[in-house]
């Protein structure tokens, strides 16, 4: 992705970081209290359990990751390239895809709230011509496809520099939203504005598009910068009054974010689902008895503040696609060891789980012996198969789904994806 991102960072942590993911160096922290189910014993999104399996791939936008190909394509180039994509979806017998529209507090519509993204022309704010989103649900809708909406709540741009963004954008304008971490920019989740901004901006896309779901990555809190402090304590002084420690505090403005998502997504299209794919280490067991038999040097609960573990139990999403980004037998992050913690994790929720596959790194001479093996991903299908909640896979990214590094991609299919099957649809 050029920049650490949310599958730069998973790579660089089973390569470069291994010793810090086998070092486990997150110190025991106090457990936030996960209550049970909700009462009424449905989901966010859509109320009442969907079925089927999904066949997933995710479609990136930032960086031009994986469209456009590069910013300033004509329209119908982009229309041509997207719909390429889409076309190969339907060769390997997928069903779902998750569009990245909403990549860095930008749009990929028409959007009120926030400027068009640079992606498209290479200048933020500046209208392409045609409405991405809209040509993207009717295509995948023709193609038996289901489309799901990625939306990054909180990430303003992969620079640190204000002065850089569009003069209408709305951090232009409240400049105090923003935090400088790391390189780059963020909207602060302290802030009550903040989060009702946020959700304005993601539901114009649910409000006006026939979005079959509402899909968020692994960011909430940024990923931890060595030396460095996520500077909220403004926020914290004046909205962290109810905490003693402001953990617990961050912990609790990602949770009424997922809240609030949920619920009105309920209220505002009840057919469309609702999900999560974290980073899939919640806890290390070192430092919880209820996390995975890990030793990953990042925990979302601890680091990101994201308690994806309690937004399952209490059937905040629909779904969740946690990111198990390594091969069966890593010593620090087993797939073999993180598929049944979800499995157990999911066990009477009615969330389904699907799982993320780290399609992009097989054959790839920067990873472990194990992704040079093309077999190694259709092990993983079928370990999964001895997981009832394992209701499919989605695979990142759409580049390496047409790509299909060492015939990978095309293993999956002969040996799981034998016929077509629809997708999970609300």
């Amino acid at each position: 992705m050029g920049q650490i991102t949310r599958r730069t960072f998973t790579a660089v942590a089973a390569g470069a970081w291994a010793s810090a993911l086998a070092a486990g160096d997150a110190a025991a922290r106090t457990r936030e209290h996960a209550p049970g189910p909700a009462p009424d014993g449905r989901a966010a999104g859509g109320g009442a359990r969907r079925q089927g399996e999904m066949r997933g791939m995710w479609v990136a936008t930032v960086g031009n990751i994986d469209w456009p190909s590069r910013p300033g394509l004509g329209a119908d180039a982009q229309r041509r390239e997207l719909t390429a994509l889409l076309d190969t979806a339907v060769r390997r017998r997928l069903n779902t895809v998750m569009l990245q529209v909403r990549p860095a507090a930008d749009a990929l519509w028409p959007s009120p709230h926030e400027p068009w993204s640079a992606v498209l022309t290479g200048t933020q704010g500046q209208d392409p011509g045609w409405d991405p989103l809209d040509f993207a649900v009717r295509a995948a809708h023709e193609r038996g496809l289901a489309l799901h909406g990625w939306f990054n709540p909180y990430r303003v741009a992969n620079h640190a520099d204000p002065a850089r963004l569009s003069a209408a954008h709305p951090v232009r304008r409240h400049p105090d939203w923003a935090v400088p971490y790391g390189g780059k920019l963020y909207y602060n989740p302290g802030l009550p504005q903040v989060r009702a901004f946020v959700q304005d901006a993601m539901f114009h896309a649910v409000e006006h598009y026939d979005l079959d779901g509402f899909h968020w990555d692994d960011y909430f809190y940024p990923y931890p910068v060595a030396g460095e402090a996520f500077d909220d304590d403004a926020a914290w002084a004046e909205h962290g009054g109810g905490f003693a420690d402001r953990g617990d505090w961050r912990r609790h403005n990602v949770n009424l974010l997922v809240r609030e998502a949920g619920e009105r997504l309920r209220r505002t299209r009840p057919g469309a689902r609702f999900g999560v794919s974290p980073f899939a280490i919640w806890r290390n067991r070192a430092t919880d008895p209820a996390g995975s038999d890990t030793r990953g040097g990042v925990e979302t609960y601890d680091d990101l503040y994201a308690d994806t573990r309690r937004w399952v139990r209490e059937r905040r999403i629909d779904y969740v696609v946690p990111q198990v980004y390594w091969h069966i037998g890593f010593a620090a992050a087993d797939y073999a060891k993180l598929v049944p913690w979800w499995d157990e994790v999911c066990r009477g929720t009615g969330v389904d789980l699907y799982v993320g596959e780290a399609l992009y790194k097989v054959a790839d001479p920067a990873q472990p012996e194990a992704w040079q093996d093309p077999a190694e991903l259709s092990r993983h299908l079928t370990f999964c198969r001895d997981h009832p909640r394992v209701k499919g896979h989605v695979y990142f990214s759409a580049r390496h789904v047409v790509a299909d590094p060492a015939g990978a991609m095309s293993r999956v299919v002969r040996d799981h994806y034998r016929r077509a099957l629809p997708g999970p649809r609300g």
